[in-house]
């Protein structure tokens, strides 16, 4: 098939380019409306208790949570005074309301319409009005409440704005601006670095169009997906940093092969088929990997994960496409001019290529020059020594994910000067019960909430729930029909245990006489459910992940004991990343540098998500290190040899690479969002523990003791393989396959790094 491909891609070079640009172009303007599209939040199974608890309330009573809260405070009146009352009303009167019916306030409550204590402070100088929304998803500039805070200051009070509306106003604002501002700091860094690499700027520029091209992309894909179900904003933020860091990775080793081929005499056109049949192999290889791992989101309920999975695919899907048919157009058309505009003097190495055009090439005398090939036989010199240190070194950084507490997420993401933030901490600190965010309980009676057998009911079970340990306040907000809506309140945050303990507390109550159901719901129950939900599934994403991993690496390289180990390692890596994360955020170590606020816990989806995603670029590094190590073990049977020639010619890509996307991920983890930051942090802790320990010192100190029984396979499964087995087409007028039957290798000599390309070949059956 690629050799197919191969061949058209050079004659249609300039049709491809056209709809390449044509693509973009309708991308930018047709792709970027995701924005305005997208959903908050997202984080909660639609199934749960929690769930339906609230979505039964909306449809039976209609909405009544606190999307906005408008907290005042004055020094020279209390709430006793009639002026206090009639400022705050003529400050709500002042809600922007004007251009959408989704800016409609459905319901106002304040101390003076529920004479509930729970609205004043203790001196009575500070109060609260809750406004509940007809649309609370319809996007408004955090600006927009301005006008509200303008009546009362003309008035002498002091006054904030917060609420569920306005903290998700606000994660879209600071998630749209972090984009821009992540992508500002990161491209002129990468080009800067790719610059360095390639020794050129036409060069080093090529692997930033594919990142263009992913990025719009999945941005259009994403958008069509918002066609048939919701798709979360945070999507947003994988898409960019999968997109521009996996495409920069492929375009570098597109680039890379397309000048050693230049490099070898072949013309452009010959060269261009070359680096689509090899490196375009690698790169589609690659992208399967990482699909396979991202797909495991879409098995979770929850929108936020779905939409990472469908985010992230896309993005890697559009990178490998553009990679093996845009890139190759422009390669082909480029020619010798792909060294255009050297920013330095470029060293390439000589590399023994063969008189007879064919492709065979065993290691040669550079290899054992080579940085990577002395580091590879140090430690297979002693394997065990290496391997031990090494597992201590995972063990320590994993310890203390052992002591993991898992919590959600809430405006403490938000950073310090947030206003939505301040309003909620001081709504928790100097109000005598939490009414920002109950415990919701939504009670279906057997009768008429009018009837007396139903207020019978429903007293009784208001009795039972004031009377649990917690409890503060039970308010019976609102009743219609058959239906009441409880609010149980409680001292301190909606995700600390105390608040844990009451959920589960009122959801174990005995039935009441007179009450058909009760579905309990609220921030701190869907945390409960959502914990639950994760945890439910995660087994069944794990083995598919495994299970479609296993497989593809059997295919690519006829090995049974290989893929169990990359599995392995990638757990033991992922562990150790777990460990980092959780001592950096959990525990509020390095919370001054990082600037964010501990909440005491992780996030339940965060680390789900990190798992898919570094995964997929683990065994990303996997496959390159074992392709060449394979070809070099079919050339030579020497099983050290071909673990130092292996390393020696990935070990400078797998770094170049791992430095790239860590520069994009390092612009990520500026983010003003708490869990955006952790995921960028959590990546590059993966990143790096992947790239620098487990694939330069474990893997190479596995493979020594495993010995040739890395290959080994039953003998059913070695027919499977060479039957079905993923190997590279041989260009024309080379030969994949030697004399002898093994399989090829081609060097790639990359100013002063050797870089290879999976160029696995066929082995004589």
């Amino acid at each position: 098939m690629l050799t197919w491909w191969s061949t058209r891609v050079t004659a249609w070079r300039w049709q491809i380019m056209a709809g390449g640009l044509i693509f973009m172009v309708f991308a930018g303007f047709w792709g970027t409306g995701l924005f305005s599209r997208v959903v908050d939040g997202g984080f909660d199974d639609p199934h749960s208790e929690s769930a339906r608890a609230i979505q039964q309330l909306d449809d039976r009573i209609g909405r009544t949570d606190a999307d906005v809260i408008l907290l005042v405070t004055s020094q020279a009146r209390t709430v006793d005074d009639p002026s206090y009352a009639a400022d705050v009303s003529r400050a709500v009167a002042a809600f922007p309301t004007a251009g959408s019916a989704g800016d409609q306030v459905i319901t106002t409550r304040t101390y003076w319409n529920t004479k509930s204590a729970a609205f004043v402070t203790a001196d009575r100088h500070t109060t609260y009005a809750s406004l509940t929304l007809r649309d609370p998803g319809h996007r408004r500039s955090v600006s927009a409440y301005d006008s509200m805070k303008s009546v009362l200051a003309q008035r002498g009070y002091t006054a904030q704005i917060g609420g569920s509306a306005v903290v998700n106003d606000d994660i879209s604002a600071r998630v749209k601006a972090d984009i821009g501002r992540a992508e500002t700091i990161s491209m002129p860094i990468l080009l800067i670095l790719l610059a360095v690499i390639f020794g050129s700027l036409v060069s080093a520029s090529l692997p930033l169009l594919i990142g263009g091209i992913s990025i719009l992309g999945a941005f259009t894909a994403l958008r069509v997906i918002t066609l048939f179900t919701d798709v979360s904003v945070f999507a947003i933020n994988i898409v960019t940093i999968m997109g521009l860091g996996l495409a920069i990775d492929y375009g570098l080793f597109m680039v890379g092969r397309f000048r050693e081929e230049l490099a070898a005499g072949h013309d452009p056109v010959e060269a261009t088929r070359r680096t689509v049949q090899t490196a375009g192999r690698t790169v589609l290889v690659s992208a399967v990997t990482v699909v396979v791992a991202l797909a495991g989101l879409t098995l979770f309920p929850q929108t936020f994960l779905r939409s990472m999975g469908f985010g992230g695919m896309s993005a890697v899907l559009v990178a490998a496409v553009a990679a093996v048919a845009v890139l190759p157009a422009v390669l082909v058309t480029l020619g010798t001019r792909v060294d255009k505009f050297p920013v330095r003097r470029r060293r390439v190495k000589a590399t023994n290529h063969p008189t007879d055009g064919s492709t065979n090439r065993p290691g040669n005398a550079a290899d054992s020059e080579g940085f990577w090939f002395r580091v590879a036989h140090s430690v297979m010199r002693r394997p065990v020594l290496y391997l031990a240190v090494s597992a201590i070194v995972l063990v320590v950084l994993a310890l203390p994910f052992l002591n993991v507490r898992f919590g959600g997420i809430d405006e403490r993401m938000l950073p310090t000067s947030s206003q939505a933030r301040q309003v909620s901490h001081r709504l928790q600190t100097e109000f005598p019960s939490n009414g920002s965010s109950p415990i919701i309980a939504d009670v279906e009676l057997r009768a008429s909430v009018d009837s007396s057998m139903g207020q019978q009911a429903l007293v009784g079970y208001v009795n039972a729930a004031r009377g649990l340990p917690g409890a503060t306040n039970v308010t019976i907000l609102a009743t219609r029909g058959t239906t009441a809506r409880l609010d149980v309140n409680y001292h301190g945050e909606s995700l600390d245990p105390q608040a844990k303990s009451l959920v589960n507390a009122i959801r174990a109550l005995p039935p009441t006489p007179g009450v058909a159901a009760v579905l309990i719901g609220g921030d701190t129950a869907q945390l409960l459910d959502r914990l639950s939900s994760v945890g439910s599934i995660l087994p069944w994403m794990g083995l598919l992940v495994c299970l479609a991993t296993f497989v593809l690496l059997f295919f690519a390289f006829g090995s049974i004991l290989l893929p169990l180990k990359a599995i392995l390692l990638n757990i033991l890596s992922l562990g150790a990343s777990f460990g980092v994360v959780t001592w950096i955020f959990q525990d509020g170590h390095l919370s001054g540098p990082l600037n964010f606020t501990s909440t005491g816990t992780l996030e339940a989806t965060q680390p789900i998500l990190v798992l898919a995603i570094v995964f997929g670029l683990s065994m990303d590094y996997e496959v390159f290190l074992l392709s060449r190590v394979r070809e070099q073990y079919g050339l030579t049977g020497d099983n050290r040899t071909a673990v130092a020639t292996g390393l020696q010619r990935t070990g400078g890509i797998i770094t170049s690479a791992a430095l790239l996307i860590i520069v994009v991920i390092a612009a990520f983890s500026a983010s003003s969002i708490t869990f955006i930051k952790l995921i960028g942090v959590a990546m590059g802790t993966s990143i790096i523990i992947d790239a620098l320990l487990v694939r330069m010192i474990v893997v190479p100190a596995a493979m020594r003791l495993l010995g040739d029984a890395n290959w080994w396979a039953p003998r059913p499964l070695r027919g499977l393989y060479a039957r079905f087995g993923i190997r590279e087409e041989a260009p024309e007028g080379g030969s994949i396959n030697d004399p002898e039957g093994h399989m090829s290798t081609i060097p790639i000599v990359l100013d002063g790094i050797d870089h290879v390309r999976v160029d696995s070949g066929r082995r004589r059956q």
